[in-house]
């Protein structure tokens, strides 16, 4: 008995660096992650159609007098930048719940039919009821990702098994469907909606003032609430729903929190700057290949990796076509196109071992 005492004894001793070293590590990568946010910010401030030294933008932000710099600077950029930040890091982090959710590598927000809702929801705004400015889209566009979340919801609860990840893909891939054919019907009738319509649909940061950024911060602040909360839940989940619920896991309170917070936070994202690909998709990976399946450091790192992506690729948005701009979605369409024929050639390699 002593014997096996000290065994135990010696290798919970040894396992105790190990902790200490992993959390080390994923603390590491956070304080990384956050000084690339902070030079990825500076970058989104001074990087532009009229460059802007730094000293010039604290001067700006700190102690303005009026110049043109302080008008680019306070009016233009910081809008911009807040904006982008927020949006990168609610997409960063719906990215890692659906695939955490739903066990798909493959997940991202737009599979619970909020970029399709919000895309419906906007043309009916321009189309029917006359809305012209983006203070408006963002009303109908959140609206309509809303209502297609709760759609969803509701398809995929229909059984005795309740939602389920592969019932909510299902229902949010016909869903999503449905609304696409129903948007492009209504977008093909009126050559001037089509043309509203594609300037909030190519996905962009650029022009919001910081109204619309005040309009959607409380559901982004509501939706990273949620999903600190459903965090050590969802690792519990990640060991299968029958050992969670022994133990003592509610898993649909569980499934319903996680939910609840994509639609919040992908909905505001998709309402304030449009459909955005991709980011949802690749911001997960890249803090998992850092940090591990835990949630507790998948979120948070997901989410800072979402916005410094988001703001990389509008910096470069703005320097590739100067003097004009690339908008922010198409830029990551080209970063993440090829990121997922890499993961998917991946996932196929790793299947037919």
């Amino acid at each position: 008995m002593k014997a096996v005492f000290s065994a135990r004894n010696r290798a919970g001793s040894a396992s105790q660096p190990v902790i200490g070293d992993v959390r080390r590590g994923r603390i590491t990568v956070l304080i990384t992650l956050l000084a690339l946010l902070v030079l990825a910010a500076l970058a989104s401030l001074t990087v532009g159609a009229k460059p802007i030294p730094p000293d010039a933008v604290w001067s700006a932000i700190t102690a303005p007098t009026g110049s043109e710099h302080d008008f680019v600077v306070r009016t233009l950029r910081v809008p911009r930048t807040v904006l982008g930040l927020g949006v990168g890091m609610a997409l960063g982090v719906a990215g890692a719940l659906m695939q955490g959710h739903t066990r798909n590598p493959l997940a991202e927000p737009g599979l619970l039919g909020v970029s399709a809702g919000a895309a419906f929801g906007v043309v009916v705004g321009i189309d029917l009821l006359g809305v012209t400015g983006l203070y408006g889209y963002v009303w109908f566009a959140f609206a309509g990702a809303f209502a297609a979340s709760v759609a969803v919801f509701l398809l995929g609860s229909v059984g005795r098994g309740g939602p389920t990840p592969v019932t909510l893909a299902l229902a949010g891939v016909a869903l999503s469907a449905l609304l696409t054919s129903l948007t492009s019907a209504l977008v093909l009738s009126d050559v001037q909606t089509l043309d509203r319509f594609r300037f909030w649909a190519a996905g962009s940061v650029a022009d919001r003032g910081a109204d619309i950024t005040w309009q959607v911060t409380p559901f982004l602040l509501a939706g990273l609430v949620l999903a600190a909360l459903n965090a050590p839940g969802l690792n519990l989940l990640a060991l299968g729903e029958e050992i969670a619920r022994g133990l003592g896991v509610n898993v649909r309170r569980v499934r319903w929190t996680g939910l609840v917070a994509v639609t919040l936070l992908a909905g505001a994202a998709v309402a304030a700057c449009g459909p955005i690909a991709f980011l949802g998709l690749v911001a997960p990976h890249v803090a998992r290949h850092f940090t591990g399946p835990d949630h507790r450091w998948l979120l948070p790192a997901s989410g800072l990796a979402g916005a410094v992506l988001l703001l990389a690729a509008d910096v470069i948005g703005r320097v590739v076509v100067s003097p004009g701009e690339l908008q922010v979605g198409i830029v990551l369409v080209f970063v993440g196109a090829p990121f997922f024929v890499a993961l998917v050639r991946r996932r196929h390699r790793l299947v037919s071992l």
